[in-house]
């Protein structure tokens, strides 16, 4: 009996042995992968840490390859232009006798007709060695047109008078004229790298405009320039226009030609200083938006986006409204303007612009706050005047 027992305990002992070991190979046949899992986790843990190594690495390349291109360090041009003339578009408002050599007594190799745009080379004295078709020669420059906005980029420009004219008078358009294209004016400028007016002035009076615009740049503000040189046949239109209009209207006659102001002092079928070439139409502008660009070697901050000062009146109002004085004075004289009265509707702006252009050497018209005349061009042309009878629109200009 007791050899009986010792065998059946001897039986259940191997039973749950042999229980216990399908058991465990069992479960582990259930989770073949657990090992596995321990694994990956060291991986993955690895991996991660590779990743973060590399997003460092990869940052700190970003940051130094963008610290090392920053661009074209500024380098503005420094002399009595944003830009220098070389380059730059000139024109011919006369016959301009071209010579072999910068000298007055040199050879006569052509005379440009008026109008000719040509290529400015280099400057020497009062010389400007010029390109045109192929051939070179030498102009006396105080003479010359200059393309302003080539050597003047941070301006801005809108010579509405070859797209839109503004000329109202008293308020009331004038037929044929308001909103009307007076000209051609606007071309594509290689140098500038977009399409910009064509403001061909004298190479005195553009020198003065410069000095205006960098006092403007200095509180934030820009000239903004409407017009410079304007073909005669331009003025006629608006004269006769005018005339015909002040015939009929009674408001528009009040305005334009009533004592002590007349119709002349604000439009005229003559020869006026804007054909001549020294003399500007320009208001102020707060610049909004400034990007310094480069044109060859030279930066320029320009402006982009701007909001033109609340003026006197809207530019080109033909009426007495316009006026800056209470009284005419005289335009050839460069000092009798400061004797005369001021309207009390010229304004905080009106009378800033009029600032910068005084500065510059340039003498306000006593009829019109946006017009300023450079009295110096004019006494160093009086000989050499242009008539006007022509139309600029070639630009030559390339790259400075």
């Amino acid at each position: 009996m007791k050899k009986n027992k010792k065998i059946i305990f001897g039986l259940s002992l191997l039973l749950i042995v042999v229980v216990g070991v399908s058991l465990a190979i069992v479960i582990q046949l259930d989770n073949p992968f657990a090992n596995e899992s321990e694994n990956s986790t060291v991986v993955n843990e690895s991996s991660e840490e590779a990743r973060s190594t590399t997003t460092d690495t990869s940052q700190e390349s970003s940051e130094e390859s963008s610290e090392g291109s920053t661009g074209p360090e500024e380098n503005p041009y420094e002399g009595e232009f944003e830009l220098p003339i070389v380059n730059a578009s000139g024109y011919a408002p006369v016959d301009l006798a071209v010579k072999s050599q910068a000298d007055s007594d040199a050879e006569t190799e052509e005379t440009l007709e008026p109008g000719t745009a040509f290529k400015i080379l280099q400057e020497d004295g009062d010389w400007w060695e010029i390109e045109w078709e192929g051939t070179q020669g030498w102009v006396e420059h105080q003479y010359a047109f200059i393309n302003l906005p080539d050597v003047l980029p941070s301006a801005a420009y809108d010579n509405t008078n070859t797209y839109s004219s503004l000329y109202r008078s008293s308020g009331v358009d004038i037929p044929e004229v308001t909103n009307a294209t007076l000209y051609d004016g606007k071309a594509d400028n290689e140098r500038l790298g977009k399409e910009e007016f064509v403001i061909p002035v004298l190479y005195t009076t553009a020198k003065k405009i410069s000095n205006a615009q960098s006092q403007a740049l200095e509180n934030g503000e820009t000239l903004l320039i409407y017009e410079t040189y304007r073909p005669h046949n331009a003025q006629e239109k608006v004269f006769d226009q005018l005339t015909k209009l002040a015939d009929t209207n009674d408001t528009v006659n009040a305005g334009a030609d009533t004592p002590p102001w007349a119709m002349s002092w604000f439009i005229n079928d003559e020869v006026s200083n804007h054909q001549m070439g020294f003399a500007i139409d320009v208001s102020l502008a707060q610049i909004d938006e400034q990007e310094t660009t480069f044109y060859g070697d030279y930066s320029v901050d320009v402006v982009e986006d701007y909001t033109e000062y609340d003026m006197p009146t809207p530019m080109h109002e033909l009426s007495s409204a316009s006026a800056v004085f209470t009284h005419p004075v005289t335009s050839f004289d460069p000092d009798a303007w400061k004797e005369a009265e001021l309207r009390p509707e010229m304004n905080q702006a009106a009378l800033a612009l009029q600032e910068y252009f005084v500065n510059a050497e340039m003498t306000p018209l006593a009829s019109e706050w946006w017009h300023f005349n450079d009295l110096e061009a004019r006494e160093e042309v009086k000989d050499h005047k242009s008539d006007g009878e022509y139309t600029i629109t070639d630009v030559l200009s390339t790259e400075p």
